[in-house]
């Protein structure tokens, strides 16, 4: 049995986790299912969320056998394996276990649109709830500066950090002038490929080359400076971990320039293509 709560099959295609159709299937949401020869419901429900859930906990009981250790040993194994590499423009990898080990536990990170969201999302290690918020469904890439900042309002005492890539950050970049003139403190993290990197990474799955997908950049530190912001870039794996610990002590709006190694993107496709959906 599956319970899919807010299910949207065009964020992961029932025939990948349903290829025989065989499973039941209960649906909650707030509008009606969209049916497909893989998702037939056994069971729909329809109402708000969070008291839907709250009547199916009362009715539910307690398994303490789950054991999620292996999933967790999988993600910290491949920042691990990671942890370490100097070479340069950073691997996704290594700037998300920098990351990791300069945020603390309750802080929160935002995650714009583009190749860097699918290695978040897959890597990241999040300690508690909502300390990592990704825009999926429409995906609109610019998010991460304008949510930084309404983050950095709404928790003001946690640190904030938008990771965002090049083509998303000129996308809202004069918000930077929003958060200076509110006062507020938080980071951006451009990873910088002056591609489009997620089209970049469809294109070559499926087409097995790219096109039209490269464009240029202003220099981020003098942008950011020109703004009234601090500009700061990465130039070697190892200046990362400081940098980014010495951003959140500025009290401002602070740019780190993180060149990136996308090559990594086609071999991840290729290891997950090797796995087995697990249910």
């Amino acid at each position: 049995m599956v319970i899919c709560v807010g299910y949207d099959m065009v964020e992961y295609h029932p025939r990948l986790w349903n290829p025989r159709a065989d499973k039941k299937i209960i649906h909650i949401d707030q509008t009606y299912a969209e049916v497909d020869a893989h998702y037939q419901l056994a069971v729909g429900v329809l109402g708000e969320l969070g008291k839907t859930l709250e009547l199916i906990a009362e009715q539910a009981v307690a398994q303490s056998d789950i054991n999620t250790g292996s999933l967790r040993e999988v993600i910290k194994s491949e920042l691990d394996d990671y942890a370490d590499d100097p070479s340069f423009p950073l691997k996704p990898q290594r700037i998300l276990s920098d990351t990791r080990h300069v945020l603390a536990d309750e802080d929160i990170l935002l995650s714009d649109v583009g190749a860097h969201k699918m290695w978040i999302a897959r890597l990241f290690r999040c300690e508690l709830p909502d300390t990592c918020i990704i825009s999926n469904g429409f995906a609109a890439m610019g998010i991460s500066l304008p949510g930084a900042l309404a983050a950095k309002l709404a928790y003001p005492q946690k640190n904030v950090l938008a990771i965002t890539g090049d083509a998303g950050f000129m996308m809202n970049s004069q918000e930077i002038e929003t958060a200076l003139r509110h006062q507020l403190a938080f980071v951006v993290m451009i990873w910088h490929d002056k591609e489009y990197g997620l089209i970049k990474w469809h294109q070559q799955r499926r087409f097995g080359r790219t096109g039209d997908i490269s464009f240029n950049n202003p220099d981020f530190v003098k942008y950011a400076e020109s703004l009234g912001a601090i500009g700061h870039r990465i130039n070697s794996a190892e200046e990362l971990v400081p940098t980014l610990a010495h951003a959140f002590t500025e009290n401002t709006v602070v740019i780190i320039d993180v060149p990136v190694d996308y090559s990594e993107n086609m071999k991840l496709t290729e290891k997950l293509g090797e796995l087995v959906c697990p249910i």
